[in-house]
């Protein structure tokens, strides 16, 4: 367990690229570990090792298998009554309230106008982190969110990205894949009687129909499961799982081209709400939303390539001795803007409990 973190810490130390990861409700810790400080780039999803791409543009950048160390071990002990939570009340900013409120505003007017149905609209909240250790805090990540995937990505021309998302974006193997239709948002950890609002039903029902009428023509099977709620540390989320199999004139980069940026993340319909992001929200999301994962790896002891992909969700980027940190809120035609506030301010936690 000491010689995994030595290695990141090195890593570090020599500005090589690399990426440390935990999958949801797995005890294994798997490191890519970058021998040089390369660009390197995935252009058609048949590259093999991790990839990290944006919200906006076609530059995903890959660490690639031929040109790394991979490293597993099991997740280390660790002390979760160590964790001290930034006190809310203490953190309010009424002017950055007051932009994203009015931001919110802006959403719903839209939707009343009919330029989209949904809208899903972020902020990003500065921190001052003077003190970070990229490994203690991986290590509170990992111990705080184990149904998320958790991660550490730095490249030194890039940066430094962490975070604890419950959003898988695709998991494939060959020609068969899953995903998940995720939307609603409520603080708490009491699964069996969490009750959701008809906002936010509606809003994860959305997000499942875009994505089965975006995969007809791709796919030659398809089944979903019910609506159901998922935990993610102290936040609940309506799921409902797609399973398919890709069609033989299809691919998987078509797949991804369909998904992303998903419903949950962007609105719909898609472009216009992206356009509406791209020009409202006044700060450039650079990877929060994009997605990130392995691509194409063999698994320990199997011989069949597998992708697993995530949205990057529940994240920040430390940068300068700050880290920064985003934060998104699904907007439909029943949206208040001061809940979205306060939705915002929760989602924040997240990341703010392990810094």
């Amino acid at each position: 367990m000491i010689d995994f973190f030595i290695k990141v810490k090195q890593q570090e130390a020599q500005h090589l690229p690399f990426v440390i990861f935990k999958k949801p409700n797995k005890k294994k810790l798997i490191g890519f570990f970058q021998k040089n400080d390369h660009l390197y780039f995935a252009e058609n999803f048949k590259e093999r090792g991790f990839v990290f791409a944006p919200f906006e543009g076609s530059q995903m950048i890959l660490i690639p298998k031929e040109e790394s160390v991979k490293w597993e071990t099991r997740m280390p002990l660790y002390d979760a009554s160590l964790n001290s939570g930034i006190d809310r009340d203490n953190d309010e900013n009424p002017l950055e309230k007051a932009r994203f409120e009015a931001l919110v505003q802006k959403g719903i007017d839209a939707i009343s106008q009919g330029v989209f149905n949904k809208v899903v609209l972020s902020r990003e909240e500065i921190v001052s982190v003077p003190n970070f250790d990229l490994v203690k805090v991986f290590k509170k990540l990992i111990e705080n969110y184990p149904t998320g995937f958790c991660y550490c990505w730095f490249h030194p021309k890039i940066g430094l990205w962490m975070g604890a998302t419950p959003e898988r974006l695709l998991k494939a193997n060959k020609d068969r894949f899953y995903t998940m239709a995720l939307a609603g948002t409520k603080i708490g950890d009491d699964v069996e009687n969490a009750i959701w609002n008809q906002k936010e039903k509606e809003e994860q029902q959305i997000v499942t129909d875009f994505i089965l009428e975006n995969l007809k023509n791709i796919t030659s099977e398809i089944a979903i499961s019910s609506p159901y709620t998922l935990q993610a540390g102290n936040l609940l989320h309506i799921i409902t799982d797609i399973e398919g199999v890709i069609n033989k004139q299809s691919n998987l980069n078509q797949v991804v081209e369909v998904l992303h940026p998903t419903p949950a993340v962007c609105g719909l319909p898609k472009k216009v709400a992206k356009d509406f992001i791209l020009t409202h929200e006044g700060y450039d999301r650079s990877y929060y939303t994009g997605f990130l994962g392995e691509l194409n790896v063999k698994e320990f002891d199997k011989h069949r390539a597998k992708s697993d992909l995530y949205v990057n969700l529940r994240c920040m980027q430390i940068k300068e001795k700050q880290a920064h940190l985003y934060i998104g809120c699904g907007i439909t035609k029943d949206s208040n803007p001061e809940k979205e506030w306060n939705e915002s301010v929760n989602k924040a936690q997240t990341m703010k409990k392990v810094l």
